[in-house]
């Protein structure tokens, strides 16, 4: 199901499978992909009992800076900052993080 939350500069898009009382996984995209990366692996982890969650990352598909006026920025303190908004935005305290490129070192930065 796509979802959006306000998550600091961003308002995140994602995709969001399984029970919202699963263990929840986060799944990070790299460049230049998007979350259809794993749409293979989804599946079965819903399967298996997760909540999983698979933003697109700042300046990909419908993710949105909430201002114009923010600077736009591929760091990876950024990404690990979205990251952890998100996190914020979807009040999850844990959650099983993994990416691969871009959204592997975001997911090493809030791990």
């Amino acid at each position: 199901m796509l979802r959006s939350v306000d998550a600091g500069v961003l308002n995140v898009a994602f995709e969001e499978a399984g029970s919202q009382e699963g263990w929840p996984v986060v799944l990070l995209h790299g460049f230049p992909y998007d979350v259809h990366s794993y749409d293979a692996v989804t599946p079965v982890l819903v399967e298996a009992g997760a909540r999983v969650i698979v933003p697109w990352l700042r300046g990909y598909g419908p993710t949105r800076f909430r201002s114009a006026e923010t600077p736009r920025s591929g760091e990876q303190a950024a990404l690990g900052k979205d990251l952890l908004d998100l996190l914020d935005a979807l009040q999850l305290r844990t959650a099983v993080l993994a990416g691969y490129d871009w959204g592997g070192r975001a997911a090493c930065i809030v791990a």
